[in-house]
């Protein structure tokens, strides 16, 4: 139940947070171009809550449906308007006034992504090194030679500096191109070339975590099978093993290093297992039953211990990426575009069937994604609540009725036209883009109950 309200609670910050400031954007413009606002409301359906509040009475409102907002402004075909406040009146303003209004939305979205990756640039952030792991068996990492150990420095062009870069770089030249060129240091100190083929990514409908696809894997140090800590009263204590145990055996098959020690005992969710054990240079035999804990989905063994880190220093496996506040600046814009061309390139593939609609998510994984991003703290949230707002901006500028970018297109017809379109075509096209947004809406509902139910 804690964790339940902790994730319903990071998702409704994101949530409100997102529309207040896209609906911000509808308000400050239209305030500005000097068009009565009679309502500014979170959610939709009955208030509850509002206040009325300035010069000219705006309703603040938040309403029972909380998935979404609106800015009601004054306009002659909603009610009747006094002679004196005509010239306030959103009909009544030009078709490009009538854009600005319309598109600050979306804009105000992006600014938010742009603020955000501003400060998280600026300060800094502790990232991972973009060092590989052994490849998995059989797949494209390991036919482009990809070994343990190697650094990426480049894909293509573009400079790596950590594994969010890596990821991200992929993702991109993935959306382009069948095979990419990665620039890496071996192991031996040696600048190499590796051809990566990344088409396995789009041949799947870009459908699972790409980056397993490919046979990806971070690196992680060789650890011994030497224990650090012991939980107190916990599986392992009870059972008596203790810190600076060293496990030799696990069912009389010897262990090389902590992974394998980690990988048998998950393996083995409440099944007896008998370990080899070296304290003191004397060989003792513990038995252990690991207990069975649920990961997404699937049941795993664990007994309560951690290993002793002899491996490669954090320095050497961490590094620091900060800017200065210009360079930060820079950064973030050049983020959110690429993010929202991204995002928009992806939306078209979907039409072409090259990615599949399953990848569409709905309130259900975004909560999910909310509670996953705060747990790992301020940094990840702050990164999570930017790609969402780039994403609730380019979803609001599709030429669909009903949607900020469907007005836009009504005013691009009524330039072209010259004269604004009939009061009937326009009531069709948001029958029309309502419905559309109702069989979205239910295939994003489709997909998070599939995806809870799988795991």
């Amino acid at each position: 139940m804690t964790k339940f309200l902790f994730y319903l609670s990071a998702f409704a910050l994101v949530l409100g947070v997102l529309i207040v400031f896209h609906e911000l954007g509808h308000y400050l413009a239209a305030r500005r171009l000097g068009v009565k606002v009679l309502r500014f409301s979170i959610g939709f359906g009955r208030p509850l809550w509002s206040r009325r509040l300035g010069r000219d009475g705006t309703e603040w409102a938040i309403a029972a449906f909380p998935l979404g907002g609106y800015v009601k402004m004054l306009d002659e075909r909603e009610g009747p308007v006094s002679t004196e406040e005509l010239s306030r009146s959103f009909n009544r303003q030009s078709v490009w006034r009538r854009m600005v209004i319309v598109a600050a939305g979306p804009l105000a979205n992006f600014a938010l992504a742009i603020l955000l990756y501003w400060g998280l640039f600026w300060q800094g952030s502790l990232e991972i090194k973009p060092i590989l792991g052994t490849p998995m068996a059989n797949s494209a990492a390991a036919a482009a030679g990809l070994e343990n150990g190697e650094l990426v420095r480049k894909i293509g062009d573009e400079r790596i500096q950590t594994w969010q870069d890596l990821r991200w770089t992929l993702l991109e030249q993935a959306a382009e191109q069948d095979e990419v060129t990665l620039e890496v240091i071996n192991g031996r100190d040696e600048i190499a070339t590796r051809r990566l083929d990344v088409s396995a990514v789009r041949r799947a409908g870009w459908q699972g975590d790409p980056m397993e696809m490919l046979g990806f894997r971070l690196f992680r140090p060789v650890l011994p099978a030497v224990l650090a800590k012991v939980m107190a009263n916990g599986i392992a204590d009870r059972a008596g093993l203790r810190p600076d145990d060293e496990i030799l055996a696990i069912d009389a098959r010897l262990v090389e290093n902590w992974d394998d020690v980690v990988q048998r005992i998950r393996a083995a969710p409440g099944k007896k297992l008998a370990l080899e054990v070296l304290r003191d240079g004397e060989h003792l035999e513990i038995t252990v039953i690991p207990a069975s804990v649920d990961e997404r989905g699937q049941k795993i063994g664990r007994i309560g211990v951690a290993p002793r880190d002899n491996g490669p220093s954090r320095d050497q496996l961490m590094i620091h990426v900060d800017y200065d506040p210009g360079q930060a600046f820079t950064k973030a814009l050049a983020e959110t575009w690429s993010k929202s061309s991204f995002t928009l390139v992806m939306i078209g593939k979907m039409f072409t069937g090259e990615v599949s609609w399953r990848n569409i998510s709905g309130p259900v994984t975004i909560a999910d994604y909310a509670g996953q991003s705060a747990k790992l703290g301020a940094d990840s949230y702050l990164k999570f609540m930017a790609l969402v707002s780039i994403s609730l901006g380019v979803l609001n500028l599709l030429p669909i009725p009903i949607l900020d970018g469907g007005h836009l297109l009504y005013y691009l017809v009524e330039i072209v036209r010259r004269k604004p379109l009939s009061e009937r075509a326009m009531e069709a096209g948001q029958q029309i883009g309502l419905a559309l947004l109702i069989m979205l809406m239910a295939f994003a509902f489709y997909n998070d109950i599939n995806r809870l139910f799988s795991g």
